[in-house]
């Protein structure tokens, strides 16, 4: 069994204060193949004492430096790309092939962009005779999320460096081998010591004690809008900056003259994609009501033909398990929910694919002649299901699309110019059309229970500066 036993503080792999394991479960398996600690209060005093010590001098290195800085981290993820994909089939349970093509480029993706924006970027603008300075924030809280352990953490970490704030990580414990490859690519890239801190733990023994510290000027959460909110209520006394990416139930609109075919694979597709743990999953599908039929026949065949394979086997396309055992869970209990309030089951269901007979694997599901009121499409499901709702109007869809306390992304297919204009009336932070390929220097986040503050390119950066305004600089 692998042990990562130890934290990174101020520059050196350091033991816990107070030694508490916790065993790694992979969920293909269900059976435990690492080992970390769960940190405490103590070890985030540590932490956030090595960041506040360390924070003067890296908040007045150059640009060039912390760009080449970026750029050496880059380069150690491309070294290491077999292991880190290694390290997330094995925690979360992404395919070898997903988390070879999109797990970990994605991370290393975010880094790379914050060093071009960071060389780009503007810090000093003269207004009259006053002169406007952004300026790094301070120290930085991280509680990153398993779904996309790599990226969660790439774009908050990549931006905080490149705008010269220090930082403590507690990536999530269900998949936290990655955050320590990564910390090991940071240590022989050279940042210096007490920059950035990484303490494993849970939410009640470090993730409340992180939000609550008075010496942390800001926390960034990815997870659960539940989680999320907890996070806000423990940092407001202290008044720092939180920014938050949360939940999400996002619309696909499919217009009338959509290529009907490619809209409905596309977005059965997507939703399948990371075993449909994305916060941003496309996972209500609303459809004309004259077209419902055929769409139902294509969603059903597509879902019906994706497959469900051990990560280390699976070929390209296939999915992989739920991430760990609530999850699962709560995956179940939502499926039957979908058949018990009367949606038509079109494909998968409760239960393991055949063949999987242990491992947190549920079957790719999708239900038609949903009703925009039923629990399947309320709640965030974050498995491999999507409701299929069928619509008078376009109008109608929109108002339903919106029907929502989430609105982190949308989607529209059909026609160019009419499915922009039903972009511009979806409520959310994020609205792709016609199936782009993503995009790192455009701004990521949400509208209402979606949290707020955005990740990703110039203005995931501009999450971590602060405004000054320097009256007089100039003479009148």
């Amino acid at each position: 069994m692998k042990e990562f036993l130890q934290f990174y503080i101020n520059g050196e792999w350091v033991d816990p204060v107070a030694p508490r394991a916790l065993e790694v479960e992979n969920p293909a398996t269900e059976e435990a193949f690492a080992k970390i600690s769960l940190g405490s209060s103590a070890d985030v005093d540590k932490a956030v004492a090595a960041a506040k010590t360390a924070f003067p001098a890296f908040s007045t290195t150059s640009v060039e430096y912390r760009a080449d800085l970026l750029d050496k981290i880059t380069a150690g993820i491309q070294a290491r790309i077999p292991d880190l994909a290694e390290a997330i089939s094995d925690e979360m349970g992404a395919p070898m092939w997903l988390a070879n093509a999109a797990q970990v480029p994605s991370g290393m993706g975010h880094f790379a962009t914050a060093a071009s924006v960071l060389r780009n970027y503007k810090f000093e603008e003269m207004r009259g005779t006053t002169l406007l300075r952004k300026e790094p924030i301070g120290v930085c809280g991280f509680i990153t999320p398993w779904n996309w352990p790599l990226n969660q953490i790439a774009c908050k970490v990549a931006p905080a460096i490149a705008a010269g704030c220090t930082m403590v990580l507690k990536p999530s414990e269900i998949s936290p081998l990655n955050a320590m490859i990564l910390t090991e690519i940071m240590h022989e890239a050279g940042v210096p010591a007490g920059v950035f801190n990484l303490v494993n733990g849970d939410g009640p023994g470090v993730g409340a004690t992180l939000s609550a510290h008075p010496d942390v000027d800001m926390m960034s959460f990815t997870g659960s809008t539940r989680a999320g909110i907890l996070v806000a209520q423990a940092a407001a006394p202290t008044v720092k900056r939180v920014a938050q990416e949360l939940g999400g139930k996002s619309p696909n609109i499919v217009l009338p003259d959509a290529n009907l075919q490619k809209a409905v694979t596309g977005g059965v597709m997507h939703m399948m994609n990371n075993t449909g743990q994305s916060c941003n999953a496309p996972s209500r599908m609303f459809v004309p009501r004259k077209l419902n039929d055929e769409a139902k026949t294509i969603a059903a065949a597509v879902a019906g033909a994706v497959k469900v394979q051990m990560p280390r086997e699976a070929e390209a396309g296939a999915i992989g398990p739920i991430s760990n055992a609530n999850q699962y869970q709560k995956v179940q209990n939502l499926i039957q929910a979908g058949i018990d309030e009367g949606a038509t089951l079109l494909a998968g269901g409760t239960g393991r694919p055949e063949g999987l007979n242990r491992g947190y694997f549920a079957r790719p599901t999708v239900f038609g002649d949903v009703t925009n009121d039923m629990t399947v499409a309320r709640e965030e499901i974050f498995g491999p299901v999507m409701v299929m709702i069928p619509y008078d109007s376009v109008d109608e869809a929109v108002e339903m699309a919106n029907d929502t306390e989430y609105g982190l992304a949308g989607y529209v297919q059909g026609p160019l110019d009419e499915a922009n204009k039903i972009a511009t009336r979806i409520r959310a932070g994020q609205v792709a059309v016609n199936g782009p390929p993503p995009d790192f220097s455009a701004p990521f986040g949400g509208f209402k229970m979606s949290g707020n503050g955005r990740e990703w390119g110039e203005h995931g950066f501009e999450e971590f500066l602060e405004i000054k305004a320097v009256l007089g600089s100039a003479a009148a």
